[in-house]
């Protein structure tokens, strides 16, 4: 049975942001802040349903999906995209694929203790992040 992932996690650290956001096509500008940003993450599951909240001082990113179910995610406000994306279980990891101009892009989640560890994958860019519950 997956984990619940229901908490509040504070930044403690990532690998590789910058490779991730240039594969993106981001631009240098916005790519500079975003190397600055330590955001937290909020996540509230219940049974299917989720909702993830990225949350910093510069924008908030909010995502609510029903596992296993495909639906078109705006990411205007991260990249200037549309894309199909599906969130489903792969073990203990949540696993999500977007479809569309970006080649392999996506995200996982999942627990080790009281971390919770986010990796991104866009082209063949990786960024791994690390979060910690707070509550």
């Amino acid at each position: 049975m997956p984990p619940n992932l229901t908490g509040y996690y504070c930044f403690v650290s990532q690998k590789n942001m910058e490779d991730y956001l240039q594969a993106l096509n981001i631009n240098v500008a916005l790519r500079k802040i975003a190397l600055l940003l330590k955001p937290d993450k909020e996540i509230d599951h219940q049974g299917n349903h989720m909702t993830v909240k990225t949350l910093s001082t510069f924008r908030n990113y909010i995502l609510e999906f029903e596992v296993g179910v495909e639906f078109e995610e705006d990411l205007r406000i991260v990249d200037g995209r549309k894309c199909q994306t599906i969130v489903t279980w792969e073990e203990e990891q949540l696993v999500c694929v977007q479809k569309g101009e970006v080649p392999n892009r996506g995200w996982r989640h999942w627990l080790e203790g009281e971390q919770l560890h986010l990796e991104l994958t866009a082209r063949d860019a990786v960024c791994k992040q690390v979060f910690r519950k707070v509550k």
